[in-house]
This record gives structure tokens, sequence and C-alpha cells, in this order.
């Protein structure tokens, strides 16, 4: 095993969450694996609560972001469209809809539908900061079909109605 600085610093610039050397107490591994379930917990809250977080963020690898980065693109690029869904999203990036749902789960803890869900409700929130559209044109705007669950969704996301969140 290597274990010299050099090694290390290159194992933390790879994407390691932690460099544990052995012998390692269970006490320090467990305290460690709290620690990194807790920040990676709190990262997504983040990214969720905040329109301006970069989704990126999330990403604890070169390969984890590129994939966000690309499925960000994608839902993006078909925000408008309410027929996007999982199915769709895993077509675009050449995954299948059960591999896709890993992927999204082992990164932000969410599923695929809640992935497409935040991303439309952050692309809201900038539109509504800009003070352009009504809350009915952002609403169809993000692909919401009904005003309503758009408000019911963007209240949940936000802790606020989307006329509140106005600046």
């Amino acid at each position: 095993a290597k274990t010299d600085n050099d090694s290390k610093a290159e194992s933390m610039d790879c994407g390691a969450d932690a460099y544990i050397e052995k012998p390692f107490s269970m006490k320090y591994l467990e305290a460690c694996i709290r620690n990194m379930i807790e920040m990676r917990h709190l990262l997504m809250q983040k990214f969720s609560s905040m329109p301006s977080e970069p989704i990126s963020r999330i990403a604890s690898t070169t390969v984890d972001d590129e994939f966000l980065t690309r499925m960000n693109a994608i839902i993006e690029d078909n925000i408008s469209n309410p027929e996007l869904n999982v199915a769709l999203l895993a077509s675009e990036l050449g995954i299948s809809r059960s591999g896709l749902f890993s992927k999204i789960k082992a990164l932000a803890d969410i599923t695929p539908n809640e992935m497409i869900q935040v991303i439309r409700l952050r692309r809201a929130a900038v539109l509504l900061q800009q003070n352009k559209y009504r809350i009915n044109e952002v609403c169809y705007m993000v692909g919401f079909n009904s005003p309503s669950y758009f408000t019911k969704c963007f209240q949940k996301q936000f802790g606020t109605k989307p006329g509140e969140h106005l600046t």
C-alpha cells in the first residue's frame, strides 16, 4: 500500500473522500463514514435549495462531474417539455433507466424524477428572480402543466411560494 504524501495527495486529487492508513481504528473509520454521509447530505440540501449552486458541486469525481454536467444540459435543453421523463433522459444519456436510477441515487440520494423536478424548479427560481415573467409563464417555461402543482412543488422545494420568491 502506498502511504507516502505524494500518493496520498494523488488519491485525494482523483476524488477520494479520505485516505485511511492501516492499521486503523474502527471508531475512526466509522466517524469518517458518518462525516462523509453528512457532508454529502448537506451538499445535496444546498444544491436543492440554492438555484445558483452549480450541479457539479455534488460530484466527487471528474467522471461524476461530466455525467452530471451532461445530464443537466439535457434537462435544460428540454426543460419546457412537459414530456421530459426518466426514459427520455436515460435514452439521451445512453444509459438504461435502472442504470440512471442507480447513478443519480448514488450521487444525490434522489430519484431521476426528483432530479428533473429539482432542476426545473431551480430554473424557475432563476427566472422569477429576473422579474421578467409572470408565475404562470414561468410554470409553463419549465415544463409544468399545472400552475397549482408548480406552486405546491416550488413551496416544498424552497419553503416559499413563487410570488414570495420574486425580488
